[in-house]
């Protein structure tokens, strides 16, 4: 493995902790970025946001997403998606796996194994 992963995300996220208890576990070498606390400047959204959509990356089920006003929410096009996805961290669906030109969304124990077979 010659790029080291780097997992975005909110530490007391239980998802969050899921994936990192797994990469520990496999042996994965990665970077934590916590976006409450390292901030959001480091973070590639734009980049996922043209990889993946909107529709992969906004937590419309967060209990942020319930709280904006009902203008917020409505008609969402990207460019807005991005905007409060930058303001409100936690409206990024957790955890973001980024490693090697790859980007996962969730975590599910097959896929990370998948990501990271060392066959």
């Amino acid at each position: 493995m010659s790029a080291q992963a780097v997992l975005y995300g909110i530490k007391n996220c239980d998802t969050v902790r899921k994936a990192r208890q797994w990469l520990e576990s496999h042996g994965v070498p990665y970077v934590f970025h916590d976006y409450r606390v390292d901030g959001m400047a480091a973070v590639p959204l734009e980049v996922w946001m043209d990889a993946l959509g909107c529709d992969v990356l906004l937590n419309r089920a967060s209990t942020t997403f319930r709280g904006l006003d009902a203008a917020e929410k409505t008609d969402l096009t990207p460019v807005r998606a991005l905007a409060l996805m930058k303001a409100n961290p936690t409206l990024i669906k957790r955890p973001v796996l980024d490693w090697a030109g790859h980007v996962q969304v969730g975590f599910k124990p097959e896929q990370y194994a998948g990501l990271f077979d060392k066959k």
